[in-house]
């Protein structure tokens, strides 16, 4: 028995990496063509497997969506960016300052990852029922995620300049991945002037260290 389960478990672990180099392949496709002109026919050549290989995978809706969850958190499904290793070393600091430094660290980094893929996300949402509802779904998530962020920098000590619900709507606003696309793409600030002024941003429209931090 102990061979035939090793067989298994090999055939499982080769199937997540296929699978996994598939959505890489068809991140990178969608980011650089959009949704309209990505084909599973490209995604399969870029991911070095066959086209019915990537069928099973698919439709191109559902790679799109498994695309900007591993891009953006690290793993499919929803999983928020605090859940990540990375996240949950950021959370156990207990300086407000580090705390905060390390959120902005985050959400930078994975505002970059997504850049290409946001706007295709939310194109292919404008021709497309089913990726609009699993579009609204996501920022269902994202609200709930926004939420959670906000009770953490009360947890770390930070005072909030507004109610916790306009918190978490100001806070969504100035963490979306438009914000990185305008000032880095559009503007061209570098990534660490875009990560200080969400810093700012935050401290001067969400919560401030009690205290008194920079």
């Amino acid at each position: 028995m102990v061979p035939r389960a090793y067989s298994s478990d090999l055939r499982a672990e080769q199937a997540a990496l296929t699978r996994e180099r598939v959505v890489r392949a068809a991140a990178a496709e969608l980011s650089e063509h959009g949704y309209d002109r990505t084909t599973l026919a490209r995604v399969a050549e870029r991911a070095g497997v066959s086209l019915e290989t990537v069928k099973t995978h698919g439709p191109k809706r559902a790679l799109l969506l498994a695309a900007f969850e591993l891009t953006f958190g690290g793993a499919e499904g929803p999983q928020s960016l605090a859940e990540g290793p990375e996240g949950r070393d950021v959370v156990a600091r207990t300086d407000p300052d580090a705390f905060l430094d390390g959120m902005v660290a985050l959400v930078a980094s994975a505002n970059a990852r997504v850049g290409g893929l946001w706007p295709a996300f939310t194109a292919a949402a404008q021709g497309d029922d089913q990726v609009a509802t699993e579009l609204d779904a996501l920022l269902e998530r994202r609200r709930d995620t926004v939420r959670a962020s906000v009770d953490l920098l009360v947890a770390h000590g930070f005072a909030l300049r507004t109610s916790r619900d306009d918190a978490a709507e100001t806070l969504s606003y100035v963490f979306a991945p438009e914000g990185r696309t305008h000032f880095v793409t559009g503007a061209g600030w570098s990534d660490d002037a875009y990560r200080a002024w969400l810093r700012d941003a935050v401290v001067r429209l969400v919560a401030t260290p009690a205290t008194g931090g920079r």
